[in-house]
């Protein structure tokens, strides 16, 4: 996505953020803290699963900002590069499998009217 479609975060946005909303920023940032402290997965696997999702909700800034994260948390490019296969394989698989409404929409169980 171009740079100037979304504006870079800096600093000031997340300062900005806070001062509006602070009780709830604060919550927030606690709250994504438990989230991704090491417990029954690691916290490198967290931040893998947390790079799959940033490429099914095509969030930028988590993709970047997780991606370095699980860098830094020691997966290796390798993983994370699996880890947003993984993420395509989910996106093309809930196409697919939702070709069942539409079969269902066409009635006769999606038989051709030829």
């Amino acid at each position: 996505m171009p740079h100037d479609v979304l504006p870079p975060a800096t600093p000031a946005m997340s300062a900005r953020r806070k001062a509006l909303a602070p009780e709830i920023h604060d919550a927030f940032t606690a709250f994504s803290e438990k989230v991704f402290a090491d417990g029954e997965l690691p916290e490198v696997t967290k931040q893998l699963i947390a790079v799959a999702v940033a490429h099914t909700t095509q969030c930028p800034y988590c993709i970047r900002g997780h991606t370095k994260l699980a860098r830094r948390k020691g997966a290796s490019d390798e993983q994370i590069m699996e880890a947003i296969w993984v993420a395509a394989e989910m996106r093309a698989g809930g196409a697919y499998a939702h070709a069942a409404i539409a079969l269902d929409a066409l009635g006769d169980g999606g038989a051709s009217s030829k």
